[in-house]
């Protein structure tokens, strides 16, 4: 285990119900190639802190990178609800970007298969 994810879990003893401490050790569980590990924490971070609106992008980047295109589309609606909910216009940008560009990479796609 690395160290920034040690201290991380050590203040996660101290705030355990503070989600920046939960995404941030989901943040780091993703970078050090645990996605399953990380898609827990992303998890636990949208039952329990639904408006902590980071977790939407991070969370529908990895269902997409596991190949769960239709998931991730509903996670990043989600996440566009909550950030119109909370005014947070740079969240919902980027989580409308994200949507848009998965959808369209879906739609790419399909074109590809049809041209075969």
């Amino acid at each position: 285990m690395n160290t920034r994810l040690e201290q991380l879990i050590e203040f996660l003893k101290d705030s355990p119900e503070d989600p920046f401490l939960h995404y941030a050790i989901a943040q780091e569980y993703h970078k050090h190639g645990d996605a399953n590990l990380a898609l827990e924490k992303y998890q636990y971070l949208i039952a329990q802190h639904p408006k902590y609106v980071a977790t939407y992008y991070h969370l529908g980047a990895l269902l997409s990178k596991q190949g769960q295109k239709e998931n991730a589309l509903e996670t990043y609606s989600k996440g566009i609800l909550i950030a119109k909910e909370l005014g947070d216009s740079h969240a919902l940008s980027e989580l409308q970007s994200a949507k848009l560009n998965l959808e369209i990479a879906d739609d790419d796609d399909e074109r590809l298969i049809a041209t075969l």
